[in-house]
């Protein structure tokens, strides 16, 4: 299971830079004023065979100053209950501030593995002047330079070894497991009691790996499946509800650890910003997603006009990706709750699902004749052959070409197409792969 590691640290120190060079990505918006980071916090990093999420805490200050500290400490009081592990960013050339002592007042209690890293050491006299932050009593500091990314491969390697081991306790592989996710005040607890209704006891829980991921066993009514449920076990009395994200950290143990994701929406609220933060861990951690409706009850006008309507605006703001159900539900009536279970089946069994290369190719190759890739630089690209690769986490199809570099996403999202126009893939990513023949 993925271990989580968060970076903190006041505005401006550099943590999207960081943030940007562990995961190998120019996501994070990077300028120098404070306080730039919005969305995308939240990514991969893979090193010596290891891989692990990132979570930038920088892109949920609200800029104001007589907030700043409070919500700071918010963030990361956040990260010390969520994460495995904390970078606590500092930055050479201001030494110690008020604000970093008052980060390191809270990372001093925690007992969670903190490594201190001194950041814009880019010479060797900034790293003398690194020394002063053995005053914050987090013991070594690290000298890096995320802009140059000289000292990071150090850092990664000691973030490895400081990360708890990978536990083996896992529930059984074959049996799908679900995750119900969304913002908070969406209804996700009502719907999983829903689910499981007073007869708890059919229900047996297994702790996850993560601390918290509780997978609880369904078997009944011709299920079987487990519900990874991380939203309802933590006392929430540090984090004030409104935090996005508090939402967004809360999910992404969820997520990780889940096959199918039941994404929650609210009928009265709308897509919000966070609902497609949400949506984005998803599809970065490639999983498949069964989108509901949630308090549909609460709808004046239930016409089928009005879901249309609303489910061409879920598709728009959730595009390319938008080959998923939608369920039009209500929790608290229990309306049409047995459906988000057969439909979350459905896509868990459309994520298994192989076609055989016999048939791939007697359909696609004459679709793919009749429309060939665009010829680039004069030159005609070929697809001769195409498969299903083997044991993939997701459906992933190879077509084999004569120049697969000239192949472009609009084709491969049109080959995507082809192959969901004619095998039920619904809900599920796949993946398009253009190889050398």
């Amino acid at each position: 299971m993925g271990n989580l590691v968060a970076i903190v640290g006041r505005p401006n120190v550099g943590k999207s830079t960081l943030f940007n060079r562990l995961t190998q990505t120019r996501h994070a918006i990077v300028s120098d004023e404070a306080g730039t980071t919005r969305d995308r916090q939240y990514g991969k990093c893979e090193w010596i065979g290891r891989e692990f999420s990132v979570v930038d805490t920088g892109g949920w200050v609200v800029n104001s100053d007589d907030i700043f500290e409070e919500e700071i400490r918010k963030q990361v009081t956040l990260a010390t209950e969520e994460a495995d592990l904390i970078l606590f960013l500092v930055d050479v050339n201001n030494g110690i501030t008020d604000l970093d002592e008052a980060v390191a007042n809270i990372l001093r209690r925690t007992k969670k593995k903190v490594i201190l890293v001194a950041n814009k050491a880019d010479n060797n006299y900034q790293t003398y002047m690194a020394a002063e932050f053995y005053g914050l009593g987090l013991g070594d500091p690290y000298c890096i330079s995320s802009s140059t990314g000289s000292g990071t491969g150090d850092l990664l390697d000691l973030v490895i070894e400081s990360l708890p081991k990978e536990a083996s306790e896992q529930p059984e592989a074959d049996i799908p497991r679900f995750a119900v996710v969304g913002r908070p005040n969406v209804g996700k607890s009502s719907l999983v009691n829903a689910f499981i209704g007073e007869d708890r006891h059919i229900v047996t829980d297994i702790a996850g790996t993560t601390r918290d991921s509780i997978y609880t066993r369904y078997d009944k009514f011709g299920f079987d499946f487990y519900l990874v449920d991380t939203a309802g076990i933590r006392r929430k009395n540090k984090v004030t509800e409104d935090l996005e994200f508090y939402s967004v950290m809360r999910s992404i143990r969820s997520i990780e650890n889940s096959d199918v994701c039941i994404l929650m929406l609210d009928a009265t609220r709308g897509i919000e910003g966070q609902d497609l933060n949400i949506f984005q861990v998803i599809q970065r951690n490639q999983k498949s997603i069964v989108v509901v409706v949630n308090k549909w009850d609460l709808v004046q006008d239930k016409s089928q006009k009005v879901m249309d309507e609303y489910e061409s605006a879920i598709r728009n703001r959730m595009a390319p990706f938008s080959d998923f159900p939608i369920i039009y539900a209500s929790a608290l009536t229990k309306q049409r709750i047995f459906k988000i279970l057969e439909t979350a089946k459905d896509v868990y069994l459309s994520r298994r699902r192989r076609v055989a290369t016999a048939k791939l190719n007697e359909e696609l190759l004459p679709l793919i004749e009749a429309y060939p890739p665009p010829s680039m630089k004069g030159k005609y690209i070929k697809i001769k052959y195409c498969m299903q690769l083997p044991d993939t986490r997701v459906p992933s199809f190879v077509f084999y070409a004569n120049l697969p570099q000239y192949v472009k996403e609009p084709y491969r999202r049109f080959l995507e197409n082809k192959i969901r126009e004619r095998w039920d893939f619904s809900g599920t990513p796949i993946n398009i792969f253009i190889r050398q023949k």
